[in-house]
C-alpha cells in the first residue's frame, strides 16, 4: 500500500475477529513504527503498555467508557508520555509540556502501521480527561510522571468501515492569512 493511499483509507475499526490473534512480531513492528514518530527536540518521551490478557482488555471500559469494544481486540496498546523526559518548561510564568503532542504523533504511526498490516485499530482518548487519566494510571499502576494519552485496541477487522466520499474541504484552507 502506498503511503498516501494508507492515509486516505485508514478508518477506525471497533469490531474484531475474536478467533485471530495479532502476533508478537507484528506488535513489535507496530511499536517500532510508533518509535519513529517525530518529537519535540527528539526527546521521544513515549512509553507503551501492551495488554493481551482478555480480562484486562474487558476491564478498560471501567476506566474509559468508550472502550467497551476492547474486550474483543487481540491486544490494546496504551500510549503514554513520560512528562519528565518530554520537552517541557516549568519556570517563571510559563508551564508547558509536549508529551501529549509527541505521543499523539506516535499513536498516529500505530494506527497507520496497523492499517498497512491489514489490522484494525481505534484511537480511544485518555488525555486530556482527568478522570480517565487517573483511572488508567490506577488500572495499569502507572507512575505519576507517566501520562496515558491513548488506548488503542488492535485486532483483525470483523468489519470494513465505510469510506467517506471526500473529507478534504477547501473552505478550511487559508492561504497567507485568514
Amino acid at each position: 500500500m502506498e503511503l498516501l493511499e494508507g492515509l486516505l483509507t485508514r478508518r477506525s475499526v471497533r469490531q474484531f475477529a475474536a478467533d485471530k490473534k495479532v502476533s508478537k512480531k507484528d506488535i513489535e513492528e507496530i511499536l517500532k513504527a510508533a518509535s519513529y514518530a517525530p518529537s519535540a527536540h527528539n526527546k521521544q518521551p513515549w512509553e507503551f503498555v501492551v495488554i493481551e490478557e482478555p480480562e484486562k482488555l474487558a476491564g478498560f471500559r471501567t476506566v474509559q467508557p468508550w472502550t467497551s469494544f476492547a474486550k474483543n481486540a487481540s491486544c490494546v496498546i496504551v500510549v503514554c508520555g513520560n512528562t519528565d523526559e518530554s520537552f517541557h518548561r516549568e519556570k517563571e510564568n510559563e508551564t508547558w509540556n509536549f508529551a501529549d503532542v509527541d505521543c499523539s504523533l506516535a499513536a498516529q504511526n500505530i494506527l497507520l502501521a496497523c492499517h498497512a498490516k491489514g489490522l484494525g485499530a481505534c484511537f480511544c482518548g485518555a488525555a486530556p480527561m482527568p478522570l480517565v487519566i487517573d483511572g488508567v494510571r490506577k488500572y495499569l499502576n502507572l507512575p505519576e510522571n507517566i501520562r496515558p494519552l491513548a488506548i488503542i485496541p488492535i485486532g483483525y477487522p470483523a468489519e470494513s468501515p465505510k469510506q467517506p466520499e471526500n473529507r478534504y474541504n477547501p473552505a478550511k484552507v487559508h492561504w497567507e492569512n485568514w
